[in-house]
């Protein structure tokens, strides 16, 4: 498992973007990886401003100015916090593609973001600008909720034993080497509503979904052998009866997890430029912070 190098991590200088940052910093100071911290001034509407202004080009200037002044600053205040150095990244043009092309430039192994704010996170979390950049970036996203007290403690990963769940279990390792884990398995049960409509026996449908989740349990505990867990490392839960994304957000509640690691691909090929639904109920509906992560090119 290799240690985290460089960590982006965005701002709009708004609360919930301050908490990313702080997020940011403090995994860089437990991993020794460089962090930048970026913020864009926003494309079209400077672009219109220097249109209109042609005949006064310090107008545009002094936002710029300004932006800088604001993100040397804060760059400083999280450097003193944590003891590092915060390096800052001024850009001019579309938010998430500045964020996600400095972030390719500096072969980022993470981009940390807010998940809403002012202008530049504002809105709900789906359809949000932290959404897009999760959407569209090659790099793992932490999406940060809360503001951060400590290291990561419990990680709930949800895995479909698709080809990216062992990615997403070294991923959760890479962030935080000495949380515990959660692996989750959400047990469907196939064709148990017909055969409920056809008069299948009560007793034979229980031996069903305890086969289901009994082969569910298997697989969980050969997923975290092959990741060379600890039984004292792990938690294997096998839910059922609801929705997946359900399902997920109750097993972070009850687990008291503080990070839910949550594939953007998982079995269907076009999940590739897509967050699957699952992942944005989780996103819109859990507490946790949420790391986004996706399969690694072979």
């Amino acid at each position: 498992m290799n240690p985290l190098h460089a960590i982006v991590t965005a701002t709009d200088f708004s609360a919930p973007s301050r908490h990313a940052a702080q997020r940011a910093t403090l995994l860089a100071r437990s991993s020794g990886a460089a962090v930048t911290l970026m913020h864009t001034v926003g494309g079209s509407a400077l672009e219109d401003l220097r249109r209109w202004l042609a005949d006064d080009s310090q107008a545009a200037g002094a936002i710029e100015a300004d932006a800088r002044q604001q993100l040397e600053q804060m760059a400083a205040e999280l450097g003193r916090s944590q003891g590092i150095a915060v390096r800052t990244q001024l850009s001019v043009g579309h938010p998430v593609e500045q964020v996600i092309r400095h972030a390719d430039e500096l072969d980022a192994d993470l981009l940390v973001t807010g998940t809403r704010g002012a202008g530049f996170f504002r809105g709900v979390v789906v359809g949000s600008t932290a959404e897009r950049i999760a959407r569209r970036s090659s790099r793992p996203v932490l999406m940060v909720r809360q503001l951060p007290h400590e290291p990561y403690r419990r990680i709930l990963v949800p895995v479909d034993f698709s080809d990216w769940s062992r990615n997403a279990i070294e991923l959760a390792l890479q962030i935080a080497p000495q949380a515990l884990l959660v692996l989750m398995h959400a047990v469907e049960l196939p064709f148990e509503g017909k055969m409920r409509l056809a008069g299948v026996a009560e007793d034979t449908l229980v031996r069903y979904g305890a086969t289901a989740r009994r082969e569910a349990q298997q697989r969980l505990h050969e997923l975290a052998a092959e990741a060379g867990l600890d039984a004292d490392r792990v938690r294997l839960c096998t839910p059922s009866g609801a929705d997946a994304w359900m399902l997920i957000v109750q097993a972070e509640q009850e687990h008291d997890c503080d990070l839910v690691v949550i594939g953007r691909q998982g079995r269907h090929a076009l999940d590739e430029f897509l967050l699957g639904s699952t992942t944005r109920m989780v996103i819109a509906e859990g507490a946790a912070d949420v790391l986004i992560a996706c399969r690694r090119s072979d």
